[in-house]
């Protein structure tokens, strides 16, 4: 099988995964579904994995309604696919620990504002800061978690592979 081929094959099953991290919910829609295109992104490349974040929340959100409504849901997903991508970057860089940061930041309270702001401008009823000041906390406890956890289980791959 050739590089490209194994790609594509790989980044399919992340997809698959974060079919999976959906439905382990942090808190109503807020899942797990994040963690396979942060792991994708270490492993793969900042823009593979980034790929894997907007497909993967595209996937999620259609599973679970577009309740934000699909232009709503088409945004955060090229805001995912920019995360994820600066976030592999980093973390390649050798920047294991300001990647952590930066990812739980930036898909935390910076994703919750934009998204807040974003449905203000399509004239969402429920939107603004009063958005942001409801998903500020569990977004970003979710940011945590798939972003760590996606470190962890790196590193434990890199771990076993050496043994």
């Amino acid at each position: 099988m050739n590089n490209k081929t194994k790609q594509l094959v790989t980044m399919a099953v992340f997809i698959a995964l974060s079919m999976i991290g959906a439905v382990i919910k942090i808190n109503g829609s807020i899942a797990l579904d994040a963690l396979p295109a942060f792991l994708g992104s270490i492993i793969l490349g900042p823009v593979a994995g980034g790929i894997i974040g907007c497909i993967g929340h595209l996937m999620s959100a259609g599973f679970a309604g577009f309740y934000l409504s699909l232009p709503m849901h088409l945004l955060i997903a090229v805001e995912m696919l920019v995360i994820v991508a600066i976030f592999g970057k980093v973390y390649r860089d050798g920047n294991k620990v300001v990647a952590i940061v930066l990812g739980i930041v930036l898909n935390g309270p910076v994703a919750t504002f934009l998204a807040s702001q974003l449905a203000s401008i399509l004239g969402a009823e429920f939107a603004g800061m009063a958005m942001f000041y409801a998903f500020i906390v569990p977004l970003t406890i979710a940011a945590a978690v798939n972003v760590i956890l996606a470190s962890i289980v790196y590193e434990g791959i890199k771990k076993a592979r050496k043994e």
